[in-house]
């Protein structure tokens, strides 16, 4: 990898911070713009990364299926073409609901679970916060014998087992924590995730989630074969199986298993490209 060329670029679009694991250990660490190795940064849309794998753990634990109807949990759902809609689709950002839900106007669960589709199901690959608010609150009910909201299910199941500490999490009017967005983690807490990951579930000699689950989150969809379950697939044909978490301003977090690696970037740009950034990582 050539990280001194990725890193020049990153440098030019507001860089604030940049990590790099290879082979267990830090090949590559810099901050600036009022960052260091302890300031939580925001994840923005780079926080929907936890939930298509949240999602698979939940399938290991019974909780649901990914590929059930969200109209087996919603009975409002059980008519016309939300009937049609699964748990992947929301995941996918393919169920046929419009754009919407980013930033400050992420909806409650109960608002976003009231929503009328404007696509058939599958026919879109549409960007926004409301369908994984729906797929909250459709765990949420999973989740309610147990006394535990889908954040903290996602603690207690995937961050704390790995040591991950969330610096904070924004919280909607209701007091719930929302889905596609408001993770805010230092550098290094992000990339043990992007660490399990390469690891195909694995945390040193512990099995989180198994292998074959957790590739199910990187399998495009016929309206967007770019778009697994909250992560981006490759956009380079020669490194197939690189996969990335993306949010505004320049988050990423690009997990690379045939490099060994897991790359943290955060920044402050609207001009950063990630494919400019990898063509020079792995040209």
């Amino acid at each position: 990898m050539n990280v001194e060329a990725a890193f020049a670029y990153a440098e030019r679009h507001a860089l604030q911070a940049l990590v790099v694991e290879q082979a267990g250990a830090i090949a590559f660490e810099w901050y600036g713009g009022g960052y260091d190795p302890q300031k939580p940064h925001a994840l923005y849309s780079g926080t929907k990364s936890f939930w298509g794998v949240a999602a698979i753990a939940a399938e290991e634990d019974g909780l649901l299926r990914v590929d059930e109807p969200v109209s087996l949990t919603l009975p409002a759902w059980e008519h016309g073409d939300r009937a049609r809609v699964t748990l992947r689709d929301l995941l996918q950002l393919t169920a046929g609901i419009g754009f919407g839900g980013l930033g400050n106007t992420v909806p409650t669960f109960e608002r976003a679970a009231a929503v009328e589709l404007k696509d058939p199901p599958g026919e879109r690959f549409t960007y926004g916060g409301i369908p994984l608010q729906v797929f909250g609150a459709v765990l949420a009910r999973k989740l309610a014998p147990s006394g535990l909201s889908p954040n903290a299910y996602l603690r207690e199941r995937l961050l704390d087992p790995i040591g991950l500490r969330v610096g904070a999490w924004r919280k909607l009017n209701d007091g719930n924590e929302p889905l596609p967005t408001g993770a805010f983690l230092a550098a290094r807490e992000w990339l043990k995730f992007g660490v399990l990951v390469r690891d195909r579930g694995a945390w040193g000699d512990r099995a989180i989630v198994a292998p074959a689950s957790l590739a199910r989150c990187f399998i495009g969809s016929a309206a967007n074969p770019r778009y697994g379950a909250g992560w981006w697939l490759s956009p380079l044909s020669q490194v197939p199986d690189l996969v990335y978490a993306s949010g505004s301003g320049g988050q990423a977090m690009y997990v690379i298993p045939s490099a060994g690696a897991v790359v943290v970037k955060y920044g402050a740009s609207a001009s950063y490209k990630h494919d400019a950034f990898l063509k020079r990582l792995l040209g």
